[in-house]
């Protein structure tokens, strides 16, 4: 039977029905699942209802897994990382627009996020193309973008200056020695299923362009975080109970809403090792 697929809106996402991740996926049903990966950007399944080994199963269709260095990770699974908020916590993880691991020589390919508690209201996640980003920018701009780098680092996010945040002091975050992760990128990349041209810059982990300073570089980046982040771009999940998510790194951005103070969010996620990007 063919997987129903419904988009979301209009640069990104699409919600699979008529599939239960807990049972093995034939091969016709998966290369329709990819091929709806690949053109949505992100994908969204619901009702779900998976234990650790069969998540880990799923991810393994795509790629070799990545072990997180700086969440703390499921008991028993290394694989799958644990993004937590408790009642009394202030301070939630990922509310930023960001790229998950850009600061590694090769990004990851795909994050693949599963509900396991969500609040009674909020707790939504936003999601940007940075394919239809790249698409509505000038033409001019688009000429000398295709020329530049950039560096992205793990070293301000996750290192010792991150100490005082809230997330560091209660363990959700940690091991900040390990925070020594540097790389350079193009700033404007080929996806490597589709061909399509995306913009790879995010607020989160990019410092600055290659052979500039970063007082150089805020200004550009700076226009291309607002350029990026409008609402035509993107789209949002609502998540509840047994909701699976996953987004392509290459091609999206995403932040975490922090609008649901006094309750529990617990989600687990796996992450995929990507590929070299190339422009």
């Amino acid at each position: 039977m063919p997987v129903r697929v419904k988009q979301l809106g209009g640069a990104l996402g699409a919600e699979i029905g008529d599939v239960d991740l807990s049972a093995p996926l034939s091969d016709a049903e998966f290369s329709q699942i990819r091929q709806a990966f690949y053109r949505y950007q992100v994908i969204f399944f619901r009702d779900q209802r998976l234990t650790p080994e069969e998540h880990i199963e799923f991810a393994e269709r795509w790629g070799r897994i990545n072990i997180n260095r700086f969440f703390g990770a499921v008991p028993g699974y290394p694989m799958i990382a644990e993004i937590r908020k408790e009642p009394e916590q202030r301070q939630n993880i990922g509310q930023c627009w960001h790229t998950d691991h850009s600061y590694d020589a090769e990004p990851a390919f795909t994050s693949i996020l599963y509900a396991k508690v969500v609040p009674d209201y909020g707790g939504a996640t936003l999601f940007a193309s940075m394919i239809a980003a790249y698409d509505a920018l000038p033409d001019g701009l688009k000429k000398m973008l295709a020329g530049l780098r950039a560096k992205h680092s793990s070293r301000h996010a996750f290192g010792d200056g991150t100490q005082t945040l809230e997330t560091r002091r209660d363990g959700r975050i940690s091991h900040p020695e390990r925070a020594v992760q540097d790389a350079v990128h193009p700033v404007v990349v080929i996806h490597p299923a589709n061909g399509r041209r995306a913009l790879y810059v995010n607020p989160d982990f990019t410092v600055g362009f290659e052979g500039w300073t970063q007082e150089e570089s805020k200004s550009l980046l700076e226009y291309l975080y607002r350029h990026a982040s409008q609402p035509c771009f993107t789209c949002h999940l609502s998540w509840a109970e047994g909701t699976l998510a996953m987004w392509d790194n290459r091609a999206t951005w995403h932040r975490a809403a922090n609008d649901y103070n006094g309750q529990r969010r617990l989600m687990h996620r796996i992450t995929v090792e990507g590929e070299p990007l190339s422009r």
